[in-house]
């Protein structure tokens, strides 16, 4: 009885943070889409090592995901892991291979009881074992789950993805599976990696970093973009929700006129 309380006075005071934000719940971002960058330059700041910095900002994932869920957005893909990241220490990179199994084995129960599904974009042929275990466990246990998508862009790199849906297309042009001249817009979009998703609608970067780092290039082309000075282990869900109240105050017009 008691924990159930606490659930219900914690949703509470979410829904009066959003109240207080002014948020219109009728034109939240189907898609938010999140480079979470500054957990090294944290730690330095505390003089921490930057693992410290990466675990601090896997909290941070938690709460993000309730602000995402409790504004009701549809999908949340987290720039996890990019293909550049191999050139880290690798101390550091078996370090931030070991997150998600972590994160996953405290945070999967609540996952499932929110109706969470879990999803992964990215090359998973280099990632460890125990990553790929811990990721398909939460697939599969919240695969028909119908609320939230928080998908992880894990070993994800948009060049290679977009390389990857051409020798696709032209596998199937050679195979006759398809013609040239089908070839469009909505064809190529068929071959990426988040086909079945909406577009993200917008895009948050964390830390004061002014640039995309090869992250869902074709995806992003009319997205709103919204940066932020905070690094990601001190980014709260008010920022998120000031970052939805920005994106509610922008017209957006896709090329057309004004």
């Amino acid at each position: 009885m008691l924990d159930k309380l606490t659930r219900w006075m914690q949703k509470n005071e979410e829904s009066v943070s959003l109240d207080e934000f002014g948020i219109d719940r009728a034109n939240v971002p189907r898609h938010v889409a999140i480079i979470m960058d500054g957990n090294g330059r944290w730690a330095k700041q505390r003089g921490l090592p930057r693992i410290a910095g990466h675990r601090s900002g896997m909290k941070t994932v938690k709460e993000i995901t309730k602000a995402a869920d409790e504004v009701r957005v549809e999908v949340l893909t987290l720039y996890a892991f990019s293909t550049e990241n191999w050139k880290r220490p690798a101390d550091e990179v078996d370090f931030l291979m070991r997150l998600p199994q972590e994160f996953l084995a405290t945070e999967l129960e609540e996952l499932v009881e929110r109706n969470v599904r879990v999803r992964m974009v990215g090359h998973e042929n280099k990632l460890p074992s125990y990553t790929l275990a811990a990721l398909q466990e939460a697939r599969e246990k919240t695969l028909h789950n119908t609320g939230l998508i928080l998908n992880f862009a894990l070993n994800y790199g948009s060049r290679a993805e977009m390389l990857d849906a051409v020798q696709m297309i032209s596998r199937d042009v050679k195979d006759g599976l398809v013609e040239e001249e089908q070839i469009d817009e909505k064809l190529f979009a068929s071959y990426l990696a988040t086909k079945d998703l909406p577009d993200p609608d917008l895009l948050i970067r964390t830390s004061g970093e002014l640039r995309l780092s090869n992250f869902m290039l074709w995806q992003l082309a009319y997205s709103e973009l919204w940066f932020s000075n905070v690094y990601w282990p001190d980014f709260t869900k008010h920022d998120f929700y000031e970052a939805i109240k920005e994106y509610q105050q922008r017209s957006r017009r896709y090329g057309a006129l004004t």
